[in-house]
């Protein structure tokens, strides 16, 4: 599966993004899905995972509140909404699809394909 993320851009610190990840093939809804973010100098570091079904999600405590995860399996398509944007969330934003099933979803080494990120820059 081919993943490809957009939407990031400029925000102002307290704004909003809804970032994309569309995906090709016809397999979408057999992968979970995640978004991870890496900063400058920094790990890359997990956001937040979707399970195959949509009824189970996972979030990093940084972003826990703020930010929301969805599917639409119609469209292939994962979504991040962030609100309440902090400088502190300047990253590239990559999503990415597991396509093995009983492993960590937070774990990067979960994943079998990533998009290749979309840049997010939150200013004070």
């Amino acid at each position: 599966v081919q993943l490809q993320a957009s939407g990031g851009g400029l925000v102002q610190a307290g704004g909003s993004l809804r970032l994309s990840c569309a995906a090709s093939g016809r397999t979408f809804s057999s992968y979970a899905l995640g978004w991870f973010r890496q900063a400058p100098g920094k790990e890359r570091e997990f956001i937040a995972s979707i399970v195959r079904s949509a009824d189970s999600t996972i979030y990093a405590d940084s972003v826990k509140g703020r930010f929301t995860i969805s599917r639409d399996n119609a469209k292939n398509t994962v979504y991040l909404q962030m609100n309440t944007l902090k400088p502190e969330d300047t990253a590239v934003y990559y999503c990415a699809a597991a396509a093995r099933r009983w492993l960590s979803l937070v774990e990067t080494k979960s994943y079998d394909y990533w998009g290749q990120g979309t840049l997010v820059t939150v200013s004070s």
